[in-house]
């Protein structure tokens, strides 16, 4: 038996967006995040629809050649709710729920939508520890801030926001 314990993280963020949920919800899929996220990349192992759906499987690339396995693990469109959970093999499990404007509580006003997200860390290494440990307040915060910059302006414009915007 190993002695080693996984540290965990949560986050909580609340996004505003500028356009109704039933507009926003369709976005938050791995394909249509190519439409508004700056140099996102992705590989679709597996879904009936070719697009989010409960079950769908996708992977995407990190910098050190590896990637990281996502599953979609609810996905509720007339609830507006979706959750993933990812792993970057050996360093970091994540879940993610997402849910919008009247699933999760939140008033907004008309044709607006509020997002509240909700992100689950796990080191999975005492190297998976020290990465999570980078994953603080004021990180999830920038995040959070640059992926609602970049929803928002696809929103206003119908097209991604510039790279240097992103990050």
């Amino acid at each position: 038996m190993s002695k080693f314990q996984g540290k965990r993280f949560t986050h909580e963020y609340t996004q505003n967006h500028v356009a109704p949920p039933d507009t926003v919800f369709p976005l938050l899929c791995p394909v249509r995040e190519a439409d508004w996220v700056p140099g996102w990349r992705y590989r679709l192992i597996y879904s009936e629809s070719g697009v989010a759906e409960y079950g769908c499987v996708f992977m995407t690339p990190n910098e050190d050649g590896t990637e990281t396995t996502w599953v979609v693990t609810d996905y509720d469109p007339p609830s507006f709710r979706i959750a993933y959970a990812w792993v970057n093999p050996g360093l970091v499990a994540a879940q993610i729920r997402i849910c919008l404007s009247r699933s999760c509580g939140v008033q907004t006003s008309p044709g607006h939508t509020s997002a509240l997200i909700q992100y689950l860390y796990t080191g999975l290494s005492i190297k998976g520890n020290r990465e999570v440990e980078r994953y603080d307040q004021k990180w999830f915060h920038h995040k959070m801030q640059t992926w609602e910059a970049a929803i928002n302006h696809y929103l206003q414009t119908g097209k991604r926001i510039d790279a240097s915007g992103w990050e």
